[in-house]
């Protein structure tokens, strides 16, 4: 009998390892996996890169995972906001590394990751420091960027209904970046809100299937 359900938090994320690459969902604080992310730091990995739209918001969630001293890298869009506070201060003191990724490549370089494309051609940042020492190519008289995937070891993801199977059902906007960074990873663990019955969900409001989870865990 398949059966991808953790019976908590730790129990699931003990799979991340001292280096690995982390991909966490979330727009700012929507859809992000907030109790995977605690879990992750009474866990302890370290030296981990992490990928993601944006480098936290106050003190808690992303930002409490940076202020713990695990992260080497991060690969985000928006790393600096109003109130990013600790990324600012590991940022200026030299303890983080940073890979700038326009918010429209980001995506496409995740999603080419789960499709396993070798890379794809942008325009997004042609032109600019973003583009320097890459390929470019110009096609139908428009110039492009050779950008690469951006794969990971592990997702971390929320979503709002899952099984046993990992099938998953999103609610609005905490959709966002989950579906292709489950396709992305190794080994996806999705945090839900709700685990239901295999057959409760409706197939055509199935975003994630269950081929691309391997571990759900209901908060």
């Amino acid at each position: 009998m398949i059966d991808k359900t953790s019976q908590s938090l730790q129990q699931a994320i003990s799979h991340i390892k001292d280096g690995d690459t982390v991909m966490i969902g979330g727009f700012g604080n929507a859809g992000q996996p907030s109790q995977l992310i605690d879990a992750l730091i009474e866990h302890g990995a370290k030296n981990l890169t992490i990928i993601s739209n944006n480098a936290g918001n106050g003190y808690h969630g992303l930002a409490a995972l940076l202020k713990a001293g695990q992260v080497d890298k991060m690969i985000c869009s928006f790393p600096r906001q109003s109130d990013s506070y600790v990324f600012d201060e590991l940022y200026l003191a030299g303890k983080i590394e940073l890979e700038l990724v326009p918010q429209g490549n980001l995506a496409c370089r995740i999603q080419a990751a789960g499709s396993g494309l070798g890379a794809i051609f942008t325009p997004t940042g042609y032109g600019t420091l973003l583009a320097e020492d890459k390929e470019t190519r110009e096609i139908d008289g428009k110039n492009y960027v050779l950008e690469y995937p951006l794969k990971a070891n592990v997702a971390l993801i929320k979503a709002y209904k899952g099984d046993r199977w990992g099938n998953l059902v999103y609610r609005k906007t905490g959709r966002n970046f989950g579906p292709i960074m489950a396709m992305a990873a190794d080994l996806t663990i999705a945090q839900v809100n709700e685990t239901v019955l295999l057959g409760d969900l409706d197939p055509e409001h199935i975003i994630t299937p269950g081929i691309f989870v391997q571990h759900v865990v209901e908060v």
